[in-house]
C-alpha cells in the first residue's frame, strides 16, 4: 500500500486521526453513527480529490497493508480477551461453542455453494471467499462487545458476541490455507485436517496458555517487583507479539494463542485495575491503525474497487448480514435458554470488517486467483454495508438488550 501524499499533508492526516479516535467516541456516543462509518465516508470522499493518490489495487497487492490488518487483528484479539470477565468453561461458554462448531460452519457451508453455484466461482475461490466473510470481526465490534474489564456481566448477548469474535478468526484460518492450497493443486485433506487445522490450534491454544500464564505471573505475582505496579499498558502490546511470534515460530495458529493468552492473563488477579490499562492501550493503538486502514477501504469503495462486481454478487453480501449469518446462529442456538430476543441480537449483529480484508491480502499476496477482483467488491461491499447496517442499529438495539436484562435482574 503506497501513498502518494506530500508529508505535511500525511502528518496532517495522522494528527487528525489521533484527534479523531480521542474525541468521536464520546461524542458520538448518543448518535446512531460510529468512528468506522465516519472513517470509510472520509475516505470515500478523499477519492473525489487529488490528495491522496494510491496505485491500482492498493487494498490487495504489497505486504504493508497485510502487515498493518494483521497487527490491527492481534491487537483486538487482546483487547476482546481482556475485556471478558466470565471464568473460562465448557459449560459457562456454551454460547460460544454454538457460534463456532455450528453456526459458523454452516456459513461457510452457504457461501462455499453461493460462491460456486451462484457467482460461478471455482472452488478454491468460493472457499476463500467463504472463509473471509464468515468470522464476525473483534476489531468493528465495539457498540456490541462487553465493558472494560472489571465492568461485571453484560449478558449473554455480549459475552457471546465478544468471545466468539475473539476465537472465529483463529477457526477461519486454516480454511484461507486451504484454499490456497485448492488452488495451487496440492491439497491434502488428510495432511491439512491433521496439521494445519488440528496441529496447529493444539500448538496455539497451548502456547496461549503458557505465555498467557507466564505474562501474568511477571504482571501481578512476581514477588520482588510486579510490573503492574508500573502502570505501563504498553505491556499489552508486548504480551500480544511475544505470544504471537512464539506461536508463529512454533508454526501454530497465532490468532487462537493470542486470544487464550489474553484469557489466561485476565484469569490471574482479576480485580486488579491493571486490566483496563492495558486493555484501553491495545484500544488506543487499534483504533487509530484502523481509522487508516477504513480511510484507504473508504478511498477505494470509490476509486474503483467495486467496479467487478456484478448484481449477484451484490446480493450474496447483503444477503449474509441479513439472512446467512442470522440464520445460521438461530440454528445453532436451537435447544438453548437463551431468550427469543438474545438469539436475534447475537445472530444479526455479526460484524465483518477487519479480519476480511487480512485473509484476502494473506491469500492474493501469495497465490494468484482469477476471481480476485470479484472478491475483493463482494467482500468490500460487505464490509462497507454491515458497518453502515450494525453502526446504525447497535446502539439502540444493545440499549434494548441491556434494559431488558437489568429488568429481570431486578424482578
Amino acid at each position: 500500500m503506497m501513498l502518494a501524499v506530500s508529508y505535511p499533508l500525511l502528518l496532517l492526516v495522522i494528527g487528525a486521526l489521533l484527534l479523531l479516535g480521542s474525541w468521536a467516541p464520546m461524542m458520538l456516543r448518543r448518535l446512531p453513527l460510529s468512528l468506522p462509518m465516519l472513517c470509510l465516508l472520509a475516505g470515500f470522499g478523499l477519492s473525489f480529490t487529488n490528495l491522496v493518490r494510491l496505485p491500482a489495487g492498493p487494498l490487495g497487492d504489497g505486504g504493508v497493508a497485510e502487515k498493518i490488518n494483521e497487527m490491527i487483528v492481534v491487537l483486538a484479539l487482546m483487547e476482546a480477551g481482556l475485556r471478558l470477565d466470565r471464568r473460562f468453561s465448557l459449560r459457562r461458554w456454551a454460547s460460544v461453542w454454538r457460534l463456532l462448531l455450528i453456526a459458523m460452519p454452516l456459513t461457510i457451508g452457504t457461501l462455499l455453494l453461493l460462491g460456486h453455484y451462484a457467482l460461478g466461482f471455482g472452488w478454491p475461490a468460493s472457499l476463500l471467499l467463504a472463509a473471509s466473510l464468515a468470522p464476525t470481526d473483534p476489531v468493528l465490534a465495539a457498540d456490541v462487545q462487553t465493558g472494560p474489564p472489571g465492568a461485571g456481566e453484560d449478558g449473554e448477548t455480549r459475552f457471546a458476541l465478544t468471545a466468539e469474535a475473539g476465537l472465529n478468526d483463529g477457526f477461519a484460518f486454516p480454511f484461507i490455507v486451504l484454499a490456497l492450497l485448492l488452488e495451487r493443486g496440492v491439497a491434502d485433506i488428510g495432511h491439512w485436517l491433521a496439521a494445519d487445522l488440528f496441529g496447529e490450534l493444539a500448538v496455539g491454544l497451548l502456547v496461549g496458555t503458557i505465555v498467557g500464564r507466564a505474562v501474568g505471573y511477571l504482571l501481578f505475582e512476581l514477588p520482588a517487583i510486579k510490573l503492574s505496579n508500573t502502570g505501563e499498558g504498553l505491556a499489552a502490546i508486548g504480551a500480544t507479539l511475544l505470544c504471537y511470534a512464539v506461536t508463529l515460530m512454533l508454526q501454530g495458529n497465532g490468532f487462537v494463542a493470542v486470544f487464550v493468552s489474553a484469557i489466561a492473563i485476565r484469569s490471574t488477579c482479576p480485580d486488579d485495575a491493571f486490566h483496563v490499562t492495558m486493555a484501553e492501550f491495545s484500544a488506543q493503538v487499534e483504533r487509530v491503525l484502523v481509522m487508516l486502514i477504513l480511510l484507504v477501504l473508504g478511498w477505494g469503495l470509490g476509486s474503483g474497487l467495486l467496479q467487478a462486481i456484478t448484481p449477484m454478487g451484490v446480493c450474496v453480501a447483503l444477503v449474509l448480514i441479513a439472512v446467512i449469518r442470522p440464520a445460521s446462529a438461530l440454528i445453532g442456538f436451537a435447544g438453548s435458554r437463551e431468550g427469543r430476543y438474545a438469539r436475534m441480537l447475537i445472530g444479526f449483529f455479526g460484524i465483518r470488517g477487519i479480519g476480511t480484508l487480512f485473509y484476502l491480502q494473506y491469500a492474493f499476496n501469495r497465490q494468484p486467483f482469477a476471481e480476485k477482483q470479484a472478491i475483493w467488491a463482494i467482500c468490500s461491499l460487505a464490509i462497507a454495508a454491515s458497518v453502515f447496517v450494525h453502526g446504525i442499529l447497535s446502539k439502540p438495539a444493545m440499549a434494548r438488550a441491556d434494559a431488558r436484562r437489568l429488568q429481570n435482574q431486578e424482578g
